[in-house]
């Protein structure tokens, strides 16, 4: 029997979260800079309470719990709520706690959160609309969300390729949406004022592929995909001799209406 999408994610992350903690490309980043500066802007240190939603190894509570009084890090995983409660104790962040629970279903009460944020985990969920919805409940009336996602291209031919590798890389992705889409999301969730930012992303073929633990035949059937790309993939892509490329990290700021 197949696995559901959920026990695909779990099975997929559940062991890998030191790799997570470890790994540059999460822990490190503008768009860490521009959530934090934005943070410090809006919310005030002594009351805010941020949830960080598929927190994974942390890094984005790790980043924002010095501007803020509360964090709470939420993920399906239990070991990569373990990794994030040793990593923050290592910190002496003693004001992260962790919930083990999905996107789609967050027990917490409505509007009990001043920021609702998420980084590099959206594209893993199945019922996006719904873990919207539910990021919109548990934020208050004047709160604000912070989504960080790899983005999908605008460009459909670029966009087909991107998926696909990242599929092929990770049996549980589901996709990367656009700009346009995450704009289209949101406002249907129940936030205004959009604020959009993004970086260039390389990503480095071999780091890429074993955090994932890629198997090999997956590996190459990604190799064969870049080489055959046509040319206006590899131009948008930068796709390199040994299969790294760049991919487009996006910052989306938005508050609830």
């Amino acid at each position: 029997m197949k696995q559901a999408h959920s026990d695909t994610v779990q099975s997929q992350f559940d062991d890998q979260a030191q790799a997570y903690l470890q790994s540059a490309v999460h822990a490190m980043g503008p768009d860490l800079t521009q959530a934090r500066e934005w943070i410090s802007q809006t919310i005030p240190a002594s009351s805010g309470r941020l949830l960080d939603v598929g927190c994974g190894a942390g890094h984005l509570s790790f980043t924002l719990a010095p501007a803020l009084k509360e964090v709470t890090a939420v993920d399906p995983s239990p070991n990569m709520l373990a990794t994030v409660a040793q990593a923050a104790a290592d910190r002496a962040l003693g004001n992260i706690t962790t919930t083990q629970a999905s996107a789609e279903r967050l027990p917490f009460d409505d509007g009990h959160f001043c920021v609702v944020a998420t980084r590099y985990s959206a594209h893993h969920w199945l019922d996006l609309p719904g873990a919207l919805q539910e990021m919109r409940r548990v934020v208050n009336p004047k709160g604000y969300i912070l989504v960080i996602d790899i983005e999908g291209h605008e460009d459909a031919l670029v966009d087909t390729h991107l998926q696909a590798m990242e599929l092929l890389r990770d049996r549980s992705h589901i996709r990367d949406r656009t700009p346009s889409e995450w704009t289209r999301l949101l406002s249907a969730a129940g936030f205004t004022d959009i604020r959009h930012q993004n970086w260039p992303t390389r990503l480095e073929f071999g780091t890429w592929v074993t955090r994932m633990r890629t198997p090999a035949d997956r590996i190459a059937v990604i190799r064969k995909l870049q080489q055959e790309a046509p040319s206006e993939v590899q131009k948008a892509l930068a796709i390199e001799e040994d299969g790294s490329f760049t991919a487009t990290t996006g910052l989306w700021w938005a508050r609830a209406c």
